[in-house]
């Protein structure tokens, strides 16, 4: 199954959502790496702002989309995987810091599934959906990556998220910038199609 132009055009038209959860983990992950937090609630403040706001970002984009893609149902997944995680982890700070590893892990590999089924839908439309691909399969490889190692030390696992967060960020933004040219060529192509005709 793959994306029509059309449900692409109407997709494209939400290119800032994309945009602004690759700006919010760029800017989570920046933090994360100037500023190591030396306490893991410090840690765990950060992740759940950012999957908070990322997960309503998502929740946004499929409820937009319900009429125009079939798999609108995929983004509101990704929503409420994320918005719970944050949730979780704002709600019970104190939580045993592997069940909040075993927590983080959880949502980067179901946010990475569900990128790159969209990515693979999106190939036949559109030449940028290599970027959200990527940011899938970064996702799951640090999912992956903190299930096989869930001992490590705080310090080294606050590197390990916060480099995640830049790299998954700047894809998304990436995949937002090239959404947004084709909003803006479906713009370009309507007002000629539906202009004012020149007088004769």
């Amino acid at each position: 199954m793959s994306f029509d132009m059309a449900t692409t055009i109407g997709l494209s038209k939400w290119w800032w959502t994309f945009i602004i959860r690759g700006v919010v983990a760029i800017l989570f992950g920046v933090i994360a790496l100037v500023f190591p937090p030396v306490a893991l609630g410090v840690l765990v403040g950060l992740f759940a702002a950012w999957a908070i706001i990322d997960g309503a970002n998502s929740l946004l984009t499929g409820v937009r989309t319900r009429g125009q893609d079939r798999s609108w149902w995929l983004e509101i997944l990704e929503g409420v995987v994320s918005v719970a995680a944050g949730v979780i982890a704002l709600v019970l700070p104190g939580i045993a810091s592997h069940i909040l590893l075993l927590l983080i892990a959880a949502w980067a590999i179901v946010t990475g599934v569900v990128q790159i089924v969209t990515a693979i839908r999106l190939r036949t439309v559109i030449a940028g959906e290599a970027w959200l691909a990527l940011a899938g399969i970064a996702s799951i490889v640090f999912g992956v990556i903190l299930l096989v190692f869930p001992t490590a030390g705080a310090l080294s696992i606050a590197w390990l998220i916060a480099s995640f967060a830049i790299v998954f960020g700047a894809f998304l933004a990436m995949l937002g910038w090239r959404l947004r040219g084709v909003d803006q060529m479906a713009r370009r192509d309507a007002a000629h199609d539906y202009g004012t005709p020149a007088s004769g």
